[in-house]
């Protein structure tokens, strides 16, 4: 029997080049790898029509995102009341298939009435409120903090809407265990991400890196923590992103070992991945899984983080941990020395491929797609 799904989400997931549209393009394609009809559901805001998906979607439907400032103060946080677009529901009643809602985002439906009767998932990308609420604590602008610091407030008492979906699926190891002890159904499916197989050069790299969206707050200020580490040191050093903010260029123009290089191309950015011999993986907002920490232990050689970025990932024993400043520059000098063997991608494949296999986790929601609609 032919498996059908709509997938609701939240922006146009191609090309796949950041956070949860990753999970959700690689989503969609290993289910239609598998067999699965995909009615896909996009909101527009700036990205434009995609046929692309057309190659692995039974149909797409695009509806814009109201983004008027009127969205923003009502008691429905503004990310979820910008998509409450009523051709949705309408296009969503023409059937009986089932729903994934990706992210939370996406769920101004999910108690609506007529669906009640209607098999629904909500894939959760992280916990929407802790996230607002690092964004506010990270934010100097006065605004902008306030404005963060309600939407996470109005998150914080939306969320109880997850009681309404037949299941949740959490993104990371942390992320279940926060709402598998508020709501029924909860079961954790791991990222999904553009890598089938390990592929990465074993002896030594060339430099150290850092990658990232270099406009997103959170990353310019690892990189801002990165730099004025490694400065005064000769360990040449590469950071590589979309989009760097000007302070970022200023920051390293009288640099001689630290290096940007702007809005790589794919094929760039998986040289500059497989060429580095460490990579640096700081975050200060412990929220969610990064997934260029997958991206890296794929394609890259040592990777070295802090608590944060592995703290309920089950990534830690791939990773080397750096507590402070000089834990960073310390291990680094001991890996720059230390050659990247077979035995160390081999701990990667085992350890990747029983928890990060795409094709594995489409199977597994495929399972409970089976075992529950009518």
């Amino acid at each position: 029997m032919e498996l059908h799904l709509h997938i609701v989400s939240f922006n146009i997931p191609y090309p796949p080049n950041y956070g949860g549209i990753i999970d959700v393009y690689y989503k969609i394609k290993a289910l239609y790898s598998l067999g699965v009809k995909i009615y896909l559901h996009n909101f527009d805001y700036g990205r434009g029509e995609q046929f692309e998906l057309e190659n692995i979607c039974h149909k797409v439907f695009y509806y814009k995102r109201d983004t008027k400032i009127t969205k923003a103060i009502t008691k429905t946080p503004y990310i979820i009341k910008s998509r409450s677009n009523v051709d949705l529901l309408n296009n969503l009643l023409l059937d009986d298939y089932p729903i994934l809602f990706e992210g939370l985002h996406t769920t101004y439906f999910l108690n609506n009435k007529q669906l009640k009767d209607r098999f629904k998932i909500v894939r959760v990308h992280n916990i929407e409120h802790d996230y607002y609420n690092f964004l506010s604590k990270q934010e100097s602008n006065v605004f902008k903090k306030i404005y963060f610091n309600k939407a996470s407030n109005k998150l914080k008492m939306y969320e109880s809407v997850l009681n309404k979906a037949d299941y949740i699926a959490a993104i990371s190891l942390k992320d279940f265990e926060y709402f598998s002890k508020k709501y029924n159904n909860t079961f954790l499916l791991p990222p999904f991400h553009s890598n089938n197989n390990i592929d990465i050069l074993k002896g030594f790299g060339k430099y150290i890196f850092y990658h990232g969206n270099l406009s997103v707050v959170e990353n310019v200020k690892s990189v801002l923590f990165l730099i004025d580490i490694y400065k005064n040191t000769d360990i040449r050093f590469i950071i590589a992103g979309k989009n760097p903010t000007k302070e970022l260029l200023n920051k390293v123009i009288n640099v001689k070992n630290i290096e940007i290089v702007e809005n790589p191309t794919e094929e760039e950015m998986n040289k500059l991945i497989s060429e580095a011999h460490v990579h640096l993986l700081p975050t200060f907002q412990p929220t969610g899984i990064k997934l260029k920490l997958i991206e890296s232990l794929y394609k890259g050689r040592y990777c070295v983080v802090n608590k944060a970025m592995v703290n309920g990932t089950g990534l830690s024993d791939l990773c080397y941990l750096a507590n402070s400043r000089n834990d960073f520059i310390d291990i680094t000098n001991k890996l720059m020395q230390k050659e990247f063997s077979i035995k160390d991608i081999r701990k990667r494949q085992q350890i990747l491929g029983e928890y990060f296999n795409n094709k594995k986790n489409a199977e597994y929601l495929i399972s409970i797609l089976n075992k529950n609609i009518k």
